[in-house]
């Protein structure tokens, strides 16, 4: 992939380090902030354009309630214009808890004897599959402590072994990765396996505070970490997935970072990273982390807006760490990804298939808030009036890395994400729902196909919906 700092005016070279604490915090620093200059910014960002360190400076250093107030509706008017009203759907299927790290943070780390551990075996990782297709779900990210028993090579087969289920007319199209980072060597073999985006968090990108909270294991090696997706690209992974866990650092930091690790990406490879994830510390079993930098939901809200603002073609993933009444309001600021129906409990979902998943703090990573199934969350979204989407069409067609930036930068994403949305949900509502509560549903797939404008466009999903009606499953533009 060609190397092209000078498209950024950045001097980042591949498979080197790019953070620099002191010129993230000059920039929140020196920030001039004006009504005038907010303006400038916001525009800027509703033009379909990526916002430099020094933008999103501004955007973090506007505080007053009239300047958030805009922020948040240039937010959510930004992503009614990128994406449109679909939500993405997925699930997350915790497949070992074994690790070599001691994370201050986390309920997996290596000295917490209180944790039960656990690896799924092929017939468990099959009973849980099933169990999410009978609920509804076409996309999973599979979820891995960090040892040496999840080697690319188990990785690829867990993979190759969840696309093999099938379940009535349900079967796993995506299967996205957070893990360890590998070498390239195995970033390759786990490629192999078809999976989709490849998650690394850096947790936090403050190189001291890293240090502080990761006491030991292969995960204390903050520069190891920082390069991990380098290492991605070059094995010719091109769909990554970047984070922080908010509440480890300065939240203002934490944002400048991973635009930084935006800009880094898309310098060096021409491709920045599919996903952005914003996770907020939650309680877990040996937690032992202070209040000094815990996001309050003010500012959680405005930190979600920013995001969007400052990486308009980045998808957001929202997850179920937050409560039910967040997650709806800042559904509205630009996230694109949620997770529903979540179970994080080795093997939770064919055990407790009836009710609420359950907490036990022993047998998971960390706490989460919004225990609702898929249905429920499904209609909820139906009730603002979202369109929930199960679509996967962009990997299977190659509109990922530096295709899908050629696909989504022009803004035609929309023209095939609202179709592929709306086939996807006319399945669910088929397979899976209630007939009662799919008749608002029909009535917001109908409003969405008039909306799409072009008749030739128009006549082509309803004659898809009506196949789907009578059998076919998986058709997608």
């Amino acid at each position: 992939m060609k190397f092209i700092p000078e498209k950024y005016n950045i001097k980042d070279e591949p498979m080197k380090g790019f953070i620099d604490p002191n010129e993230i915090w000059e920039h929140i620093n020196n920030a001039k902030v004006s009504m005038e200059r907010l303006q400038e910014v916001i525009q800027k960002s509703l033009d379909k354009n990526r916002l430099n360190l020094e933008e999103v400076a501004v955007l973090v250093n506007a505080d007053t309630p009239e300047m958030v107030e805009m922020i948040k509706k240039a937010a959510t008017k930004l992503k009614e214009t990128v994406y449109g009203n679909r939500i993405v759907l997925f699930a997350p299927l915790y497949v070992g808890n074994l690790c070599h790290n001691n994370c201050k943070y986390c309920g997996f780390q290596a000295s917490n004897l209180e944790a039960v551990r656990k690896t799924l075996t092929i017939e468990e990782l099959e009973n849980d599959v099933t169990s999410l297709l009978d609920n509804g779900h076409k996309r999973l990210i599979l979820v891995y402590g960090e040892h040496k028993t999840y080697s690319p090579e188990f990785i690829a087969d867990t993979v190759r072994a969840v696309y093999k289920v099938k379940s009535g007319n349900g079967n796993i199209r995506r299967v996205n990765i957070n893990a360890a980072p590998l070498d390239i060597e195995g970033f390759k073999t786990v490629a192999d396996s078809g999976i989709g985006t490849y998650q690394v968090f850096q947790e936090t990108y403050h190189p001291d505070a890293y240090k502080k909270y990761h006491i030991s294991g292969k995960k204390a090696n903050y520069e190891n970490r920082l390069i991990a997706l380098d290492k991605a690209q070059e094995a010719g992974l091109d769909d990554v997935g970047i984070g922080a866990l908010f509440g480890l650092y300065d939240w203002r930091y934490e944002v400048l970072a991973l635009v930084r690790h935006t800009n880094h990406l898309e310098a060096c490879y021409n491709i920045g990273p599919h996903t952005i994830s914003f996770p907020r510390l939650q309680d877990a079993s040996q937690y032992d982390i202070s209040d000094e930098y815990k996001v309050s939901d003010e500012d959680f809200t405005k930190l979600v807006a920013i995001l969007r603002l400052a990486v308009p073609y980045t998808g957001l993933i929202l997850t179920a760490r937050e409560t039910k009444e967040i997650r709806r309001e800042v559904l509205q600021y630009g996230c694109s990804q949620v997770d529903a129906g979540t179970k994080i409990e080795l093997g939770a979902y064919s055990e407790d298939e009836e009710g609420e998943a359950k907490q036990d703090l022993t047998k998971e990573q960390f706490l989460i808030n919004d225990n609702r199934s898929l249905g429920e969350v499904i209609d909820e979204l139906i009730e603002d009036e979202y369109l929930p989407s199960f679509c996967t069409a962009c990997y299977r067609l190659g509109r990922t890395g530096e295709h899908f930036m050629e696909f989504s930068v022009p803004g035609f994403i929309k023209r095939y994400c609202t179709p592929n949305a709306i086939l996807t949900l006319s399945e669910y509502l088929i397979d899976y729902s209630d007939k009662e509560k799919a008749v608002k549903a029909w009535k917001v797939i109908d409003k969405n196909i008039e909306d799409l404008k072009e008749k030739k466009l128009i006549i082509e999903v309803r004659n898809r919906i009506e196949r789907i009606k009578k059998g076919e499953r998986d058709l997608y533009f």
